[in-house]
């Protein structure tokens, strides 16, 4: 009897100890490029090449993780990784790793965890929003259908897991409490705030779980497999506040920028209906009696399927006083991030996290 098992490959499950790159692989180091506020870690003459060479090591098992000897598998599941991203999480592991002895295999392999991670809900948060771009690409679902999206975001998790597994039973604990605070947010966003409840706070607890979770087990990875566990709770504090000022800001750029730079339709949310905190803020206000408020708000409220339209409620949200609100309200959050890094010892690694967080509310895309 044929074993049924060596008909497919077990991509992500014969990950070598020592992660190596190949030639073809090594040009990723020199391809690598920092997003806002990690810019001076490049010119820092140790930590650039750690970091750079790290991430290109990153890119390797991501790609090693999706691999498969079935045509449609290899190529819905290797969608996202090969559409790019900035890459964020994975680059904030790395960096605090650098808190204690640096960049090691395991501290890579945890990098891939989380960016697996945040891939597998990509697929299925654009199942949900019926999003047909995403990073300036066709979803999995335009190109092959929802099923195949959905079980193709399945798979990319359980590579994660895979990958947590070689970590040891504290990384699969941290993995799993973190995929189950992802899944409360979309729920709890799906669902909408209770009678009685703020539909503001109900908000932001919904980004912290959603989007700040992953953020923050991210700082916490980097600080555990990279020696400095004295560091992890005040990172985690770090990464969740962080998170819900990088979500705040990416809602507040969707509904202000000419152009969305990710790909994503600018108005993309406000057409499905998503609440966000400029949203939210309007309707408070047309609540309190804002004519303007009132105004912009019939619009938001009415039928956004043509681009006219959706570009007509878009620029009345912009012209209301709530997108600046919602603008200070992320900077809050993220002068909070900075002061939660006190505790951490002065030098570059603190720096670069003090100007990622001062980047997620400067940016303009």
């Amino acid at each position: 009897m044929t074993d049924s098992k060596s008909n497919w490959t077990a991509a992500g499950h014969e990950v070598s100890d020592s992660i190596e790159l190949n030639p073809e692989t090594a040009a990723l180091a020199a391809a690598i490029n920092l997003p806002s506020g990690f810019a001076m870690l490049a010119e820092d003459p140790d930590f650039g090449p750690a970091i750079s060479i790290g991430m290109a090591k990153v890119e390797k098992l991501l790609r090693d993780a999706l691999a498969n000897s079935d045509p449609l598998i290899d190529a819905s599941s290797r969608h996202l990784v090969e559409a790019g991203g900035k890459r964020v999480r994975p680059l904030l592991v790395l960096l605090t790793s650098l808190l204690g002895h640096g960049v090691t295999d395991e501290v890579i392999k945890s990098a891939a965890i989380v960016e697996l991670t945040h891939l597998a809900t990509l697929y299925h948060d654009d199942v949900m929003d019926s999003a047909p771009l995403r990073r300036g690409a066709p979803t999995a679902h335009e190109v092959w259908g929802n099923s195949v999206a959905i079980l193709a975001g399945d798979l990319i998790f359980a590579r994660a897991s895979v990958y947590g597994a070689d970590l040891g039973p504290e990384a699969v604990m941290w993995q799993s409490r973190t995929f189950e605070r992802l899944c409360l947010g979309q729920l709890h966003e799906s669902i909408g705030p209770r009678e009685g409840d703020d539909a503001i706070e109900h908000h932001i607890q919904v980004i912290s779980d959603k989007t700040a979770s992953l953020l923050s087990t991210s700082g916490a990875f980097g600080a555990r497999f990279g020696g400095a566990p004295e560091f992890i709770d005040v990172l985690r504090e770090y990464g969740e506040k962080v998170g819900v000022a990088f979500q705040v800001a990416d809602d507040v750029i969707d509904l202000s920028s000419a152009k969305a730079d990710s790909g994503k339709t600018p108005g993309t949310d406000l057409r499905e209906g998503v609440p966000t905190l400029p949203i939210l803020l309007l309707r408070q206000a047309a609540d309190a009696g804002d004519e303007q408020a009132q105004a912009a708000v019939a619009l938001v409220d009415s039928d956004l399927t043509s681009d006219e339209a959706l570009a007509e409620a878009v620029a009345a949200v912009g012209a209301h006083s709530a997108l600046h609100d919602a603008w200070k309200v992320a900077r809050q959050w993220a002068d909070s991030a900075i002061e939660a890094l006190a505790p951490l010892p002065e030098g570059t690694v603190k720096q670069a996290l003090i100007s990622f967080a001062d980047a997620v509310v400067t940016r303009d895309a």
